[in-house]
Order: structure tokens, then C-alpha cells, then sequence
């Protein structure tokens, strides 16, 4: 089974709820998907917990979102409760990647490696604050913290979904820096 097959039932995030748009319930909703407007093209649009949270009825653009006529009527006062709830389509609802592409998620679970195949950890997720894509990696020696590598052609050259793997090259350095998300915090 490839990693892609292994992947089919994970919820990948498409959006989020913006907050209710007037008081006939209709809702707000932020895109993330390549082409906005292709995150009503994926079928039910679900919660964290696998629950229906929004099929659109109708939809029309707005400046930086949509707004969204709901098949399921809520009250403006639920939408703005949901206000940030993550929208999510099972991965198999996702078109198949070309033969040279592949989805960020598909990277979580692949075991990380050294350019000689020594075992590093596996990708234990995929984050972005804003300067581009880094691979969480937890490392092999249980207890040791969790570690962060850009996912760049200099950092990660190598993707192999058929042996399960990306390669990361000098993991070591990468693994003595900070978390990204502490350092905001200050002392």
C-alpha cells in the first residue's frame, strides 16, 4: 500500500469559518485551496470530529472570503461560535497529484533519513508561521524533542514515497536550534 493509499481517510484542512455574514444565516468562510473557490467542489465540508459543519446551498465571493448559503440553517449566533473552526475533506475526496507532485500532508508519517538511509525519526507533521513549510520531526531516540527542518531542496533533496522516506540532510544542526514557536514568547 503506498503512502498515498494510507492517507485516504486523513482529514486535510481547505478552510476555516470567518464568522456568521448578517443575520439570515448565512456564514463566512476563508479558502486555502490552490483555486478558493474549489473548497465547495469536495463534497461536505467537515468539523475536527468528522461531523458535517457546512454544505453550501449557494455561495458568492467577497473580498478575501465567501459567503456561504448553508443546505443546514444555523442562527448568525452559532456561526460566530464556530468563528475559526477548521473546515476538512477526507483526502480521498482530493484529486490525484501528478505523477511529479504530491500533497504537503502525504509527508506525515514517511520516516526521515540521513543521505545514508541512518534513521532519523519520522515526520511528525507539517507547519507553516509564514516563512515557508518546515517538517516537525520526531526523532527516533523516544524522549529527545521534537525538531524543526525547512522542507527545501537544500534541507530535504530527496521525497521517496514508494520506501516511505525523505531524506534530511544534517538533521543534526537542525535538531540543537530553538522551536519557531518559542521564540515569540521572550523570558
Amino acid at each position: 500500500m503506498s503512502k498515498t493509499d494510507a492517507n485516504a481517510d486523513r482529514l486535510i484542512v481547505l478552510g476555516i469559518i470567518a464568522g456568521a455574514h448578517g443575520v439570515r444565516g448565512d456564514v463566512r468562510v476563508r479558502s486555502f485551496t490552490e483555486a478558493p473557490e474549489d473548497i465547495f467542489s469536495y463534497g461536505p465540508l467537515l468539523s475536527d470530529d468528522r461531523d458535517v459543519l457546512l454544505e453550501a446551498k449557494s455561495v458568492k465571493p467577497a473580498k478575501d472570503h465567501y459567503i456561504v448559503t448553508p443546505k443546514a440553517p444555523r442562527s448568525k449566533e452559532d456561526w460566530d461560535g464556530l468563528k475559526g473552526a477548521r473546515l476538512h475533506v477526507p483526502r480521498s475526496r482530493l484529486p490525484a497529484p501528478d505523477d511529479d507532485e504530491f500533497y504537503i500532508e502525504d509527508l506525515v508519517g514517511l520516516d526521515a533519513v540521513s543521505r545514508d538511509g541512518s534513521a532519523i525519526g519520522k515526520v511528525k507533521a507539517v507547519h507553516d508561521f509564514g516563512a515557508g513549510d518546515l517538517l516537525e520531526i520526531a526523532p527516533k531516540n523516544q524522549g529527545e524533542p521534537s525538531f524543526f527542518v525547512p522542507f527545501t531542496m537544500q534541507d530535504v533533496p530527496e521525497v521517496h514515497f514508494a520506501a516511505g522516506q525523505v531524506v534530511v540532510l544534517d538533521a543534526a544542526s537542525w535538531a540543537d536550534r530553538s522551536d519557531p514557536r518559542e521564540e515569540d514568547k521572550g523570558d
